[in-house]
C-alpha cells in the first residue's frame, strides 16, 4: 500500500501513543537525541560501551551453555531418563520466558540500567545456589530462576543499540557475537578441567563469576539518553549526552534538547496494534524458529558426542580393550565426555563466528530480511545434511557450520528488533520476542535429546523444516530498517 513520503521514512511511528509536545520559545534552536547520538558520532565512549555491554553476552553464554556440560554428570548421579535431562533445558528456558516479558515491560517503564543490574544479581545468586541443590527438583527448579535472571540482559543489546550511531549498528552489533562465543568456549574448555577433577558443583560456583566481576563496571555506562527523554527527564539526557561528548571529544548540537514526553510506554498492546501487528507476528515467528533451531544444533551435537552416535545410529560403538577411560568405568553405565569430545565442541562453537564478516555485509548491503531469509534457508539445508553417513571428520564440519549459521541468524535478528520498535516499546518488543524465543529453546531439547533418539532423520526434518518457515516470514517482513533512524 503507498504510503505519503514522511510515512514511508517512519512506518513505525507513535501516532496512536498520546505525546505531550513542549513548543520551544520562537526563534529558538532545538535538537533531538537521534540528531545528538548522530553528530557526537562513534568514539571513545562507544568503545567502552561495547566492551561493559558486550561482555554480559559472556556471562549470559556460560550460563545457557552450561547444561550442555554439565547434564552427563547430572544424569549419572541422579540417574536420569532423557525426559528429565531434556526437562532441566526445557525449565531454563521456561524461567526465560516468563521474566523476559515482565523484565521488559519493567525496562520500558523504570530503564534499562536497573533491570540490567536487577537481572545481574538475580542470575548470580540462584546460579550458585544451584550448585548445592540436594536434588533433581531442586536443580530443576533453581536452574529455572538462573533463566529468569539470565533473561534481562537483553537490556545491555538496547542500551548499545540506542546510544550507537545509524551507520555503525549494522557493524557494532554483530562484532557482539564474539563475547558469546568467548563465553561459550570459556564454559567448555573449564567444563574439561574442572568436570573430571573437582565436580560439576563447582564448575557453576566458577562460571558465575564472570557476572558478578561485569556488575561493578556497569556504573561506567548510564542510563539511556533515549529512554530520559521519552520519560521527560531532559536534565538527565543532556547530561548523558554531554558526557559522550566530552568522551569523544566531540561537539554537542546547537540549541536545546526538545522532544515530546512519551505518557504511556511499555504497553502490551502497542504491539500488536493493526500498524505493528504483521511486523510483531512475524518477528515472533523467526524469533521462535531461531531459537528452536540454535538449541537443537547446541543440543543435538552434545548428544551425538555423549552416544557417539555414528550414521544416526544409536549403537554405541564397542569400548576398545584398552579403553580404562572415567567413562568405561563409570559406575552409572554413563557415557561421560571425554578430551575428544571437548575438544569437537570447541571446534563446532568456533564456528559461531566463522560467518560475521560475511554476515555484517550482507546485513548492511542485502538488507537485514534478505540476509536473513539466505542465512535461515542454508540452515535448513545444512540440517539435512547431517543424515548423510560420513566420517566424525566430516560431522565436525556439518555442526561447525550450523553453528556458524545459526549464530548469524541471531546476530541478524537481534538487530532488526532492536531497530523496527520505537523506544517506548522497544525493551517491551525485545522482551516478548525473547518469550517467544524461549519457546523454541523449550521445545528443543525434546526433540534433540529424546526424538532423535527414536528417528534421526524425523528430528532433522524438523528442524529443516522450521527454518524454511522462517526464512520466508523474513523476506516477507513489511519494514526494512538498514539505514533506518531509531523511531
Amino acid at each position: 500500500m503507498a504510503t505519503a513520503p514522511k510515512e514511508a521514512e517512519n512506518t513505525i511511528g507513535l501516532e496512536e501513543i498520546h505525546t505531550e509536545r513542549q513548543e520551544p520559545p520562537k526563534g529558538q534552536k532545538t535538537f533531538t537525541v537521534e540528531e545528538a547520538v548522530e553528530t557526537i558520532g562513534f568514539g571513545k565512549f562507544h568503545i567502552l560501551l561495547f566492551l561493559i555491554m558486550g561482555s554480559t553476552g559472556v556471562a549470559e553464554a556460560m550460563e545457557i551453555m552450561l547444561i550442555a556440560v554439565v547434564s552427563p554428570f547430572i544424569r549419572c548421579e541422579w540417574q536420569l531418563q532423557d525426559w528429565q535431562v531434556a526437562l532441566v533445558t526445557t525449565m531454563v528456558f521456561f524461567g526465560y520466558m516468563v521474566f523476559s516479558i515482565v523484565l521488559g515491560l519493567l525496562a520500558d517503564r523504570y530503564g534499562r540500567w536497573k533491570i540490567l543490574l536487577l537481572s545481574f544479581l538475580w542470575a548470580a545468586y540462584f546460579s550458585l545456589l544451584t550448585s548445592f541443590a540436594p536434588s533433581y527438583i531442586w536443580f530443576v527448579f533453581l536452574r529455572a530462576m538462573v533463566g529468569g535472571g539470565v533473561s534481562g540482559h537483553a537490556q545491555g543489546l538496547i542500551i548499545k543499540t540506542e546510544f550507537l550511531p545509524t551507520k555503525y549498528r549494522g557493524y557494532m552489533l554483530p562484532l557482539s557475537q564474539v563475547f558469546w562465543l568467548a563465553g561459550s568456549l570459556l564454559i567448555i574448555g573449564l567444563a574439561s578441567v574442572v568436570n573430571p577433577t573437582i565436580g560439576w558443583r563447582w564448575l557453576i560456583r566458577i562460571a558465575s563469576i564472570p557476572g558478578i566481576l561485569l556488575i561493578l563496571l556497569f556504573k561506567f555506562i548510564p542510563e539511556s539518553a533515549r529512554y530520559n527523554i521519552s520519560t521527560g527527564n531532559v536534565t538527565a539526557a543532556m547530561a548523558t549526552l554531554r558526557r559522550i561528548a566530552v568522551m569523544n571529544g566531540a561537539a554537542m548540537p546547537e540549541g536545546m534538547l526538545r522532544e515530546p514526553t512519551q505518557e504511556r510506554r511499555g504497553r502490551f498492546k502497542d504491539l500488536i496494534h493493526p500498524k505493528y501487528l504483521r511486523t510483531t507476528l512475524q518477528i515472533w515467528i523467526i524469533w521462535l524458529g531461531i531459537a528452536f533451531a540454535y538449541y537443537g544444533v547446541i543440543l543435538a551435537s552434545a548428544e551425538l558426542l555423549e552416544r557417539d552416535l555414528v550414521c544416526g545410529s544409536a549403537a554405541p560403538p564397542v569400548q576398545g580393550a584398552g579403553d580404562d577411560s572415567e567413562e568405561s568405568l563409570s559406575p552409572c553405565h554413563c557415557h561421560l565426555f571425554g578430551p575428544a569430545a571437548y575438544q569437537t565442541m570447541i571446534i563446532s562453537t568456533v564456528g559461531e563466528i566463522a560467518l560475521n564478516p560475511l554476515n555484517i555485509l550482507g546485513i548492511n548491503f542485502l538488507g537485514r530480511r534478505l540476509s536473513l531469509c539466505i542465512t535461515m534457508g542454508c540452515t535448513a539445508l545444512f540440517f539435512l545434511l547431517l543424515n548423510i553417513c560420513t566420517s566424525s571428520t566430516g560431522m565436525t564440519g556439518f555442526l561447525f557450520m550450523l553453528r556458524a549459521l545459526v549464530s548469524a541468524n541471531f546476530n541478524t535478528i537481534y538487530i532488526y528488533t532492536a531497530e523496527v520498535y520505537p523506544t517506548t516499546m522497544r525493551a517491551l518488543g525485545m522482551g516478548t520476542s525473547g518469550s517467544l524465543c524461549r519457546v523454541g529453546a523449550m521445545v528443543a531439547p525434546f526433540i534433540s535429546q529424546v526424538l532423535m533418539s527414536a528417528s534421526f532423520i524425523g528430528a532433522l526434518c524438523l528442524f529443516s523444516s522450521v527454518c524454511v518457515i522462517c526464512a520466508i516470514s523474513a523476506v516477507t517482513l513489511p519494514i526494512e530498517t538498514k539505514g533506518r533512524a531509531l523511531q
